[in-house]
This record gives structure tokens, sequence and C-alpha cells, in this order.
């Protein structure tokens, strides 16, 4: 089965205006774009056919291709990753059995999450979507936690059924949970990684059906497809001793470099 890995980016995002540029030192010290890194991310996966970045902006073109990156243009009226991966494969000249989006936020993704998603839908022939979830130690639920008292949107939890698939997703925490964690502990929390592996036919459909209030709320691109009934694929990835956290605010720059750095990632 053909896999195409799109790395949706844009630069006017609200919360982080030019974040794919935002550059971030890793453990040599050295300055990479978190579009740099997340191209260096996706292409550390094993069995993809194909990479592209996916922008609207001259200036992340411009630095993309400066590293060597394939990009498409995509249009302004994108109003998701999703719907920028859907004109992506629209544009291109080969078809793929599986796209996957890789957000251009989480620069610590590791490869064997992807590997793990893919292989998910190929066991699933039925699944349409998938998603990663990882289930949290103490010390990340602890920084969802202080995110929200903080009144800052952190990472992104979900909640799933007895055949894993997605009941909900939520920039809240959840499921609730009164108990106080230590960092090692495994709690009953899992953090959603922002990357998906869709079909080709639910990915077209996607752009042609409205977003639900669910969408609007949350600002999760993925609860377009449970509004519309159509069952997302949970699979579980373990961490392996490495840590994950997606880039979303300005205050999680030095909370990333210092991951980088503990994991001696140049």
């Amino acid at each position: 089965m053909s896999v195409l890995i799109v790395i949706p980016a844009r630069y006017a995002s609200t919360r982080y205006p030019g974040k794919p540029l935002v550059e971030l030192r890793g453990a040599t010290g050295e300055a990479k774009s978190l579009i740099r890194r997340s191209w260096d991310a996706a292409c550390a996966v094993q069995g993809i056919d194909r990479v592209v970045v996916a922008t609207d902006d001259d200036r992340i073109c411009e630095v993309a291709t400066g590293f060597g990156a394939e990009v498409i243009l995509t249009s302004t009226t994108c109003q998701n990753g999703t719907e920028r991966c859907a004109e992506t494969l629209d544009k291109l000249d080969q078809k793929y059995d599986i796209i996957v989006n890789l957000q251009g936020d989480a620069p610590l993704t590791p490869a064997w999450f992807v590997e793990d998603l893919v292989q998910g839908l190929r066991d699933h022939p039925n699944a349409q979507v998938a998603t990663p979830v990882l289930r949290t130690e103490g010390r990340a639920l602890n920084g969802l936690l202080q995110d929200r008292r903080e009144g800052r949107v952190g990472g992104t939890t979900a909640v799933f059924g007895a055949d894993h698939n997605a009941l909900y997703f939520s920039k809240e925490v959840i499921p609730y949970t009164g108990k106080v964690f230590s960092d090692q502990d495994d709690t009953p929390v899992f953090h959603h990684v922002g990357v998906y592996a869709y079909r080709p036919e639910a990915l077209m459909a996607y752009p042609q059906w409205q977003s639900g209030p669910l969408e609007q709320l949350e600002g999760l691109e993925q609860l377009r497809f449970l509004e519309r009934g159509v069952p997302m694929l949970c699979v579980e990835v373990a961490a392996k001793g490495r840590q994950f956290w997606e880039l979303n605010n300005p205050e999680d720059v030095p909370r990333i470099e210092a991951m980088l750095k503990d994991m001696q990632h140049p």
C-alpha cells in the first residue's frame, strides 16, 4: 500500500503567528526551524513513498525548499490541516492508498508513532481514519493540567471505547481524575498525538462537509469526522522513553528545547 506524508504548515496561526519558522535549538546548540524539524521527523519514518510540505505562505515555501523539501502550494481558504491535505492530494499526479497528516507543530514525533499508525489502518480495513494516542505519565498529565490552570491550551486528550474507536477529543483534560500522580506513574489520560492517517475517500469527503458545532467550539478538526459518524481508530503508541510535546504556544519553545537536549537530539 502506497503511503504519502503531508506536512501542512500555515503562517497565520491564531495562537502563534509564524510558528513553522520558529527556531528550536537541540543538544548541539544548532537552531533549526520548526518546519525543518518536522520534515526531518517525517523523513525518518520507514515505508513511506513520498513526503511533501503543504503551505499557502511564500515565506514557509522559501525556507522549506531551501533545505530540500518538496512543497505544494495550496489555497488560503483551507480551514485546517485536513483540508490542506485533501487539496494537496487533489493536486498530485499520483494516487496513494494511505495519506498521513503529520502536522508541522510536533517535531518530537517518533518515527514509530507514524509507522504504528499506518500499520493500524492496514490491520483494520474497515477503518477510514486513524490517529495515535499516548498514555500519559504523571509528568505529562501534570503539564497539561498546569497549562489549563494558567489559561493556556496545551495538548489535546482523547477518550475511546473498547473497540478503540474515538468517543471524543478535547482541549480540556479528559477523563476527569482527582488523583495526584507522581511523574513516573501511568495515568488513565491519553494524550492525542496530532497525526492522522486517512483512506483517500474519507480525506476527499472531508472538505465537502460543513464544520459542526463541536469542531467550532473545540477548534479540533478531527471532530468533523465524529460529528459525521465516521469512526476514527485510536492507535495506542508507546513512548519508549521518549518525551513528546507539541508546539502550541510561545511558552512551549523552552520546554521542547529542554526535551531535545535531554534526548541528545541535534
